[in-house]
């Protein structure tokens, strides 16, 4: 049966068992668009409002799914716009396919009208990128792009296919669904090893990163705790692997951690890291960091090893498999446990703030009371997003979207739609800063044409949160450009887009525009007045250690 190269494409998007993507037409694209409507009835097209909302839409969809996520894009500027949110999800190591057109074979290289070299482009932020100029390759080569994305640490791959390409009729032959690449075993002796050390540590603990939720490996790193009744810190990215309220798990660790997991960093004498890389935000002053331990690291990526910090131990392999392979006798004492909860008790989180005005803090254990432990919680970057991470409490895997390597701005709105995308009958809440929302807020007209009922939730300050409590205090309360001085009306905004707007001043008011909005089944804004003032603490001053933790506002 011989076929285009378009219908080739989307039946082997089929075949990968893909059932949305989130595309953007243009002439380069035609074709594929026109195979797409051919197979309607197998693949849901969602159109964002620019390419960047669709492959952050597309990045949401893979870390709640678990699939890879696929975005669509014509050449030039289609293509371009895409690559914020493909480095996005590289360094988040996310599983997403970005497809694009490209001008035909016969004029590339010739300053072609919306011609880029998007494989140059995007080199240094997808795992590998393919430019496929023969079109009895393109299944095969679409196939394996899924097997990278999926394979080893995850993370986004690149198809540009020129439109030439699309339109020559080839033989189809089936390529067959994808299957990432089984990772070695991990080595016995390390193993072995591992297990020895962590025997003999009076103060372990473990730090644990998003891999093991990238990994599903969620089961089998709690089993691990338990039995050797071991705490766990997590970074931002694996913050959902233990539930918050689990007596093992101390929160976030690093700049905004919480005291008790920034104590037990101090004062453990082991270190295990699964699927972590010690970025700056945990690691400030990588020399001071847990200065009393030995460091056992566990990743699927050997190239994290000793990348950032310096470890006495490596395990390479998935976190699923070593995690489970790691085996270590049962342990009942509570000393360590018990030194750490003391600590937690001397030192907890600031939670102060008016009763009546909107406390930032508060706010998050009201949107978790009132969405449900089955929710999931999306947020842009700021102030917002750490006050979500310290406070809001997390009961399930995959139930927390966040951009934390990359910190772009913009990124919450098309990760919240395709988190309900993935997520049909989940709550979906973005929790967003006025600052970030206005980066991308044009995707409310995607949500609301595709019935994508998310509930955003604006802190609005009016200034750049994050950046106004640096200026603060690094900077000498100099406010420069993080005054926004906007009088954009959020509700209007929505309204006009045809969800459902409130605004909220007080608590109170914010509970009960909560309440309307979760039970509405719209897409709808809370626009929440918030103290520009207000700052994220604890915090530990960048290049520093768990030493120089700051609780509060001196």
């Amino acid at each position: 049966m011989e076929l285009t190269g378009a219908q080739i494409l989307v039946k082997t998007l089929i075949e990968q068992g893909v059932d949305t993507v989130f595309g953007y037409p243009g002439g380069t694209v035609l074709g594929m668009f026109d195979a797409l409507g051919e197979y309607g009835d197998k693949i849901k097209i969602i159109m964002p409002a620019h390419e960047q909302g669709g492959a952050h839409a597309a990045d949401g969809y893979a870390r709640v799914s678990g699939k890879c996520g696929v975005a669509l894009a014509t050449s030039g500027p289609g293509a371009t716009n895409l690559v914020t949110g493909i480095a996005n999800a590289y360094m988040d190591s996310v599983p997403l396919v970005a497809i694009t057109g490209n001008v035909t074979r016969a004029l590339m290289g010739r300053d072609t009208f919306q011609e880029v070299d998007i494989c140059g482009v995007t080199m240094p932020v997808t795992k590998h990128n393919f430019l496929v100029q023969d079109i009895s390759e393109l299944a095969n080569t679409v196939k394996e792009a899924f097997v990278i994305a999926a394979s080893g640490r995850p993370g986004p791959v690149l198809v540009d296919i020129p439109k030439d390409v699309t339109e020559e009729y080839c033989e189809y032959i089936p390529a067959g669904g994808y299957k990432p690449r089984e990772a070695a075993a991990p080595n016995q002796g390390s193993l072995k090893l591992a297990a020895d050390m962590i025997a003999k540590a009076k103060r372990p603990l473990i730090y644990c990163g998003g891999g093991v939720v990238a990994a599903n490996a969620c089961g089998q790193l709690r089993t691990l705790a338990e039995r050797g009744n071991i705490p766990v810190a997590a970074s931002l990215m694996g913050l959902t692997a233990l539930p918050s309220d689990h007596r093992l798990m101390l929160g976030m660790i690093g700049m905004h951690g919480t005291p008790a997991s920034n104590f037990a960093g101090e004062r453990c004498d082991l270190l295990i890291s699964a699927c972590s890389r010690f970025s700056d935000r945990v690691a400030g002053d990588r020399k001071r960091f847990a200065p009393n331990a030995r460091l056992i690291h566990l990743d699927i990526d050997p190239a994290e090893f000793d990348k950032n910090v310096t470890c006495d131990l490596h395990i390479r392999g998935s976190a699923e498999v070593v995690l489970e392979r790691l085996l270590i006798p049962e342990n009942q004492d509570d000393g360590w446990i018990g030194d750490i909860l003391r600590f937690k008790a001397e030192h907890p989180m600031p939670d102060g703030g008016d009763k009546r005005r909107i406390n930032p803090r508060g706010l998050m254990r009201v949107i978790r009371r009132l969405a449900g432990e089955d929710a999931i919680l999306v947020t842009d970057v700021g102030q917002h997003q750490m006050w979500a991470a310290q406070y809001y409490p997390f009961e399930r895997p995959r139930s927390f979207v966040t951009s934390g390597g990359l910190g772009a701005m913009g990124f919450g709105l098309g990760a919240a739609i395709g988190a309900k995308a993935a997520a049909p009958d989940r709550p979906v809440v973005l929790v967003t800063g006025d600052g970030s929302f206005h980066m991308n807020l044009t995707e409310l007209t995607t949500a609301v044409t595709h019935n994508l009922p998310v509930v955003i939730v604006i802190m609005n300050n009016g200034v750049l949160g994050m950046v106004r409590q640096w200026q603060s205090m690094f900077c000498g309360s100099r406010f420069v450009s993080t005054t926004l001085g906007r009088n954009a009306d959020f509700v209007k905004i929505c309204e006009g887009f045809g969800g459902l707007g409130f605004k909220a001043d007080t608590m109170a008011g914010a509970e009960a525009a909560l309440d309307k909005a979760l039970s509405s089944g719209r897409v709808c804004v809370i626009d929440c007045t918030v103290d520009p003032d207000a700052k994220v603490f604890p915090m530990i001053p960048p290049g520093g250690s768990g030493g120089d933790i700051i609780y509060n506002e001196q």
